[in-house]
């Protein structure tokens, strides 16, 4: 239990932001490969982009929803080729994540983007791992993986990702769903996941962004999800509003990516603060940061300003949030939280 808060100024407030502890819980490690690395890669690896230049490609970060967001995306991880570019890609994220005082991530990757451009499994895998093992040692950051399935594939491809992808079981901790959500309901999914929670993976989907709450239902149902990514649209539903609450089910909300691909019009008609509201276990992170225009401090910082009702024990109870909803251990989340006391108690 953590002590009465303190009071905290509220032009105090970005810099307590800042410097809490924060586990983030929804990051595409590919969505974090910012244009000058795309382009470093790219001349390391001899890959033709179709953009001119760095600032060609960011001008090409406009967005009207999903699937035009992913065809970029998707154009730009084709740089990523070798080992050494998926632990360059996560090193890159970690270096930034340290700054943002992340103690704990859990980065989903995308094996089905590069195995199908004949990428091996393992060098995408043993990659991420090495960056994950090293953000642990030169950072302090206890960092997971979690493999991802591309919806708008079929569930045979997913199978089959899942089977190339077991020799390196060592390096993983779960599954998630993601890409495409329109016309890509979770239950097609539903054999895969149960193979997944056979082999004791833990397993999350996205569901209720741009999908109705119905995908967030068929999650929970046919997939058994033991965390919600995005889950904004659950406000639709009063009684699935009840359900998560009543289940304790995390959310892993992304303000920024959420206007990015106009979910909400703006930062200021996010509904970040009615699901906390709701007493919903929501959390806050950072998405595609590369292509969403910040990384998890930017999405704190810039949400809580834009949303004037937010305050000090919001951002208390975000972060708590966040250590709850990981799957880290029950000691490491004690840990955390009594450093997000003490940086309270600092801010005061």
């Amino acid at each position: 239990m953590s002590p009465a808060l303190p009071a905290i100024p509220r032009d105090r407030l970005p810099a307590l932001l800042r410097a809490m502890p924060k586990a983030e819980l929804h990051i595409h490690i590919e969505g974090s490969l910012e244009p000058e690395l795309i382009f470093e890669l790219a001349r390391r690896n001899q890959v033709t982009l179709p953009y001119a230049s760095v600032e060609a490609l960011r001008a090409a970060y406009a967005f009207s929803d999903l699937q035009s967001f992913l065809d970029i995306y998707y154009a730009g991880a084709s740089v990523l080729l070798k080992e050494a570019d998926f632990f360059a890609m996560a090193w890159a994220y970690f270096e930034r994540a340290a700054a943002d005082n992340v103690v704990h991530a859990e980065l989903f990757f995308d094996p089905q983007t590069h195995t199908a451009r004949g990428v091996a499994m393992r060098d995408i895998v043993v990659g991420l791992a090495h960056a994950c093992r090293r953000a642990h040692a030169e950072f302090g950051i206890s960092a997971k993986l979690i493999l991802c399935f591309l919806r708008h594939l079929s569930e045979a491809e997913a199978m089959a990702t899942l089977e190339a992808a077991l020799p390196y079981r060592e390096h993983f901790i779960g599954v998630g769903l993601d890409s495409s959500e329109l016309g890509h309901p979770p239950e097609k999914f539903a054999q895969v996941f149960a193979r997944c929670r056979a082999l004791g993976l833990h397993r999350v989907a996205h569901a209720g962004e741009e999908g109705p709450p119905a995908y967030i239902e068929s999650a929970l149902d046919r997939l058994q999800v033991e965390r919600i990514d995005h889950g904004v649209r659950c406000l639709e539903s009063p009684a699935l509003v009840q359900r998560l609450a009543r289940e304790r089910m995390p959310l892993t909300v992304c303000p920024l990516s959420n206007v990015k691909l106009c979910v909400f019009p703006s930062l200021a008609e996010h509904n970040l603060k009615a699901l906390l509201d709701a007493g919903l276990c929501a959390t806050v992170n950072s998405d595609d940061p590369a292509y969403f225009g910040g990384y998890i401090n930017d999405n704190f910082v810039q949400t809580f300003a834009a949303l004037p009702a937010l305050d000090a024990s919001h951002a208390h109870q975000l972060a708590l949030n966040s250590f709850e909803a990981s799957f880290a251990p029950a000691a490491d989340k004690l840990r955390w939280q009594a450093q997000l006391d003490a940086a309270f108690a600092t801010a005061a």
